[in-house]
């Protein structure tokens, strides 16, 4: 099992990672690398702005993918915020809540909506 380094900035290009088209770009890379078995060490150096909607589609779409036990072994963050450690925190909660319930939550929703 290999170690990658992901580095947040040069994948999205500049220190604002607030689109969801920027996360979607992270989580391809997360997610090939989970796929092949390996480690990814995502780095926050020289980003100033996170937003949860970056997040959920970076981080909190894996749980989607991926067993939660293979995503806990599999990626660690370095280089971030305490603030943003917070809403990571918050993310991956979130997502590992819907997630789990995914089927019956849909359920509630569609039936809130009138769908």
């Amino acid at each position: 099992m290999q170690e990658i380094e992901v580095n947040i900035y040069a994948i999205v290009g500049n220190s604002f990672c607030v689109d969801v088209e920027d996360g979607e770009k992270v989580l391809e890379v997360l997610k090939k690398i989970l796929e092949q078995n390996n480690k990814a060490v995502i780095s926050f150096l020289n980003v100033e702005m996170v937003t949860s909607a970056f997040l959920n589609t970076a981080v909190g779409r894996l749980y989607g993918l991926f067993p939660q036990g293979k995503i806990k072994a599999s990626l660690s963050v370095k280089d971030i915020a305490d603030d943003d450690k917070l809403l990571l925190k918050k993310v991956t909660d979130t997502a590992k809540a819907y997630y789990k319930n995914k089927e019956k939550i849909e359920k509630i929703e569609n039936e809130i909506l009138g769908e």
